[in-house]
């Protein structure tokens, strides 16, 4: 390999061929790129070429005779005027962004910053290319082919972590623990397929780079919000096993996952990157084309916009970054074989330069039209910390949106009886005053009590305060506002009366979830009782804080998690993609609104502030099964009148009996519960 030819402007990144490895990088703005050839291990730089070819802003070269697995990265020249955005530093070898894997790890070494420490208007003069980033030349891997087709209103979803899944489960064999090989194994996906979950919401598994503060405290970024390498699966979570890569090793847990019937979501983050506000180190798109890839502040360019909290954002008003996103969300569908993404603080993908949030924004339209991912599930987190940031329904048809003022209704509604029964009936029939419009579904409500971003299940109902001091930032991190309820003592604790009441809370929340119309979303280890002791924002923690207890699993509460799936499998119109007529439609099933005491509804029944029991019941024509949901969250027992029906209890949340129950004219129910029965 010596000299190189011009090659092509596309595609981005580096692609073998039968003459060469071709090498592009949109980088506009820069006067000179150097292509950096390295040995195998990545510390050894041993060519250093000048790519002289450039095609409206995208400098392209073909290697002759270089083939996959080598080593390199780029070195780019312009000019250093941090307050005009302009930050190159030829010093610091970059990571190509199209990267399909990745050598090395950040640490956290002020090596890496492009300003000098001392004075960060100066350029930092140390070459830091023996511990740089860099890319490893693959060849692709073969198509994958489409996974399962899960009807809209059959999907549970399932939200885990790759390590926290299985790094302590005692059947996955020990070097696999942690691993996407882990995940992958019998025993870890039979759990799963009885549950009834249908699909996995992976927590995010693109190459990451940990913050330097992270570092200082001796922790992690665990939840992996930090990314740098957008195509390149996170290789800490790469078993390491011989013949396999990061790459092939994910495509063949998603390949496994997919033989089980169920669909993978990536949790993927194009907000914002590792680099980090403008002290920050430069890894990537800082030193390649700083202006084009991030939002900078108008007035001073040096200042990046923060609307993400981490410290910037990308520019995604920019087709370069359009581009980008798009590229590698098409490389995770067909070369790693993801059925869909959640896209964390999706509002940043639709600001403009201005910073308002447009649902007509370059990056939505791109993904309407696109073939590939056309056919793959898409969920927004609806808010960020930007102007107007809270888009919970603006999102377009098609879209799913996670719907939190369904986790705050029921934890009010059930732990403190401060939501109307108004507001718990319009969140059980999946909001439509957020989503009923444009023709969108119920579907696109995804409902949830709990999440990785707060407190487990468990400890919703142990904890009234959040207890992070592990996390280094004096117990200020994460959310003040929980409306949780310890059951009357802080934390773990061997009184019977207290754990009663937490085991029957947490199976009514665990019930209304699963029952609710929408897209339920579970969290991993809710149905094994998993606790983090009250920690609230365990981001930094990958310990036992986080990784699921297999030994400890509560199998009774799992067992109850798969009745309630078994349930709503059965229940059609629980899980119906259709709203809710306001009038009842002749030979159709009709939805009704019961007090108690056996009438209708009324206006006043809906803002009664002292009342928190009502009885939904799904009226369908002969000879369909009628189905009726009977629902107390108050202090006291509540008897329920009910017609001249046979009906049949199916569940009931405050009992652990599995058998179905005839029911008479009253039905009377605990404090806390929730029964459902049929005809």
């Amino acid at each position: 390999m010596t000299g190189l030819h011009p090659g092509a402007p596309y595609p981005l990144g580096a692609t073998p061929g039968p003459h060469g490895v071709n090498f592009a990088l949109a980088a506009p703005r820069a006067t000179l790129v150097e292509l950096c050839i390295f040995d195998g291990t990545g510390r050894h730089e041993q060519q250093r070429l000048k790519v002289t070819a450039r095609t409206n802003g995208v400098w392209h070269a073909l290697l002759p005779h270089a083939r996959p697995g080598l080593v390199y990265g780029w070195r780019v020249h312009g000019p250093w005027s941090p307050h005009e955005g302009l930050r190159f530093n030829p010093a610091k070898v970059l990571l190509d962004p199209y990267a399909r894997e990745v050598v090395g790890r950040y640490g956290g070494e002020d090596i890496f910053l492009g300003h000098d420490p001392a004075d960060p208007t100066r350029r930092d003069a140390r070459d830091n290319a023996a511990i740089a980033l860099k890319a490893r030349v693959v060849d692709p891997l073969p198509p994958a082919s489409p996974g399962p087709r899960v009807a809209d209103s059959d999907r549970v979803i399932y939200e885990l972590h790759v390590r926290g899944q299985t790094q302590l489960h005692p059947q996955v064999p020990p070097e696999l623990r942690g691993t996407y090989a882990g995940l992958a194994q019998p025993p870890v996906l039979d759990h799963l397929e009885r549950l009834g979950v249908t699909t996995l919401n992976l927590m995010p598994v693109q190459f990451r780079a940990d913050e330097a503060r992270l570092f200082k405290l001796g922790l992690s970024n665990y939840w992996g919000y930090s990314p740098i390498g957008w195509f390149a699966p996170e290789a800490r979570y790469w078993s390491g096993r011989s013949g396999t890569s990061p790459a092939s090793e994910f495509r063949a847990m998603t390949d496994a996952i997919h033989a089980r019937g169920m669909e993978v979501v990536a949790d993927v983050v194009f907000n914002h990157s590792a680099e980090t506000d403008e002290l920050g180190p430069t890894l990537s798109l800082r030193g390649i084309d700083n202006p084009l890839y991030y939002h900078l502040r108008p007035h001073d360019r040096a200042l990046y916009q923060n609307w993400t909290g981490c410290g910037n954002c990308l520019h995604l008003s920019e087709p370069r970054v359009v581009q980008l996103v798009m590229d590698a969300l098409r490389h995770w569908v067909t070369q790693l074989g993801v059925d869909g993404f959640r896209f964390d603080l999706a509002p940043i993908l639709e600001r403009r330069d201005d910073g308002t949030f447009d649902p007509r924004a370059p990056f939505l339209a791109a993904a309407a039209q696109d073939p590939v991912l056309a056919r793959t599930l898409l969920i927004a987190e609806p808010w960020d910390i930007g102007p107007g940031g809270y888009c919970l329904g603006q999102f377009p048809p098609g879209w799913l949106e996670w719907n939190d003022r369904f986790r705050d209704t029921q934890r009010g509604f059930w732990l403190h009886r401060s939501a109307l029964l108004g507001e718990f009936a319009q969140r059980f029939t999946a909001s439509s005053d957020a989503f009923r419009h444009d023709g969108r579904s119920p579907t696109a409500s995804v409902n949830f009590v709990t999440a990785h971003d707060g407190f487990t299940l468990r400890d919703l109902l142990s904890y009234n305060e959040r207890h992070n001091l592990a996390n280094g930032e004096n117990n200020r991190d994460g959310h003040a506002h929980n409306l949780s309820r310890n059951c009357g003592v802080e934390g773990e604790t061997d009184d019977p009366l207290v754990l009663a009441e937490r085991k029957r809370l947490g199976r009514v929340l665990l019930a209304v979830l699963l029952l609710s119309q929408g897209t339920p979303m579970l969290l991993a280890g809710d149905e094994l009782g998993h606790t983090q002791r009250g920690n609230n924002n365990a981001y930094c923690q990958d310990n036992e804080t986080t990784w699921l207890h297999w030994d400890r699993a509560d199998a009774g509460l799992a067992r109850y998690v798969s009745r309630l799936l078994t349930l709503r499998r059965e229940a059609a119109p629980l899980r119906s993609d259709q709203w809710w007529p306001a009038y009842a439609l002749p030979d159709t099933t009709t939805l009704r609104w019961r007090t108690p005491e056996g009438r209708a509804m009324a206006p006043a029944d809906w803002e009664r502030r002292d009342r928190h029991a009502l009885a939904i019941l799904f009226d369908a024509p002969a000879p369909a099964s009628s189905w009726l949901v009977l629902v107390n969250a108050e202090a006291a027992e509540v008897s329920f009148h009910l017609d001249g029906a046979r009906w049949v209890r199916q569940l009931a949340s405050d009992e652990d009996t599995e058998e179905a129950l005839p029911l008479g004219q009253t039905a009377t129910l605990a404090p806390g519960s929730l029964w459902v029965a049929k005809t």
